[in-house]
């Protein structure tokens, strides 16, 4: 049987499957060997349900974030491997998991919009191009980080409006250093960050908000979409909370770049289930 992960930077999401069914699913702490340490990996995977699977796991397909570099895919898979000795394991990134899923076995552009944001052209097979993600601090375009930063931003600068930032001060009351201290002090100041996209999404409403999540839309259109020669050929496809939460503002922003829309999905784990089986 074969065990399916799809992990970003906040959760992993596990699936125990055969070639008909769903066995067993497992959800975890997300995994990220950028901002983890490998003794962190293996209290994430020891300390939960996976031991369950050990018995009845052959194979596993671990897609994640941060694994797109040979140190990484190692941490990700030395760490695997201790849970799953006899078990044949692949490590591969999380962009792939997010073509597979959307586009199955068919051309097109996928997208990942959660606490990070990627994207790249799969022409069916394989990633023909990607635009570099840059990270939290230099990019993660339309993503929650993005959208939190800017908030944060606007409410340190005193530049969000009242109404809402009376709002963000009764929900939160925090003060200028509890801030600077999480996000360049404490562990995975992305979490932390993109964790202000739930009032975003609450107060999305309001003009101002409205703004910042079409602001931020727009950026990832414009900075990895629109470089690929062919992106007007091609449906575009999103995976993650952020798209699939904000679908209604994405769509717009998606048609008024010139863009073909396809699939808006919040995980792409049902996708890798049938890819994997064989269904798509």
């Amino acid at each position: 049987m074969i065990l399916v992960a799809d992990s970003g930077s906040t959760k992993t999401d596990w699936r125990l499957i055969n070639f008909t069914e769903t066995l067993a699913e497992v959800h975890t702490e997300g995994i990220n060997p950028f901002h983890q340490r490998p003794e962190e990996i293996d209290r994430i995977l020891r300390n939960s349900d996976l031991n369950q699977l050990i018995s009845q796991t052959q194979e596993v397909y671990f897609y994640g974030a941060g694994c797109n570099y040979e140190d990484k895919i190692a941490m990700v898979r030395d760490a695997i491997r201790k849970l799953f000795p006899d078990a044949n394991i692949f490590i591969e990134h999380d962009l792939l998991a997010a073509a597979r899923s959307l586009c199955g076995r068919d051309p097109g552009i996928a997208c990942i919009l959660g606490t990070g944001s990627n994207s790249c052209f799969y022409d069916g097979k394989n990633i023909k191009a990607n635009n570099p993600s840059l990270g939290y601090i230099l990019g993660d375009e339309g993503s929650g980080v993005y959208m939190g930063k800017k908030l944060i931003q606007d409410y340190l600068y005193k530049k969000l409006p009242k109404s809402i930032s009376d709002h963000f001060d009764a929900q939160f009351s925090l003060t200028i250093d509890e801030i600077l201290d999480n996000v360049y002090s404490k562990y995975l100041p992305n979490r932390y960050l993109a964790s202000f996209a739930e009032f975003v999404h609450d107060h999305v409403q309001h003009p101002y908000i409205h703004g910042i999540v079409y602001e931020s839309f727009y950026d990832f259109m414009d900075n990895h979409i629109s470089p690929y020669a062919s992106h007007a050929e091609y449906q575009t496809h999103f995976v993650g909370s952020i798209a699939y939460n904000f679908q209604d503002i994405l769509k717009r922003v998606t048609a008024d770049a010139g863009l073909q829309i396809g699939k808006v999905i919040k995980s792409p784990i049902e996708g890798l289930t049938l890819y994997h089986q064989n269904k798509i």
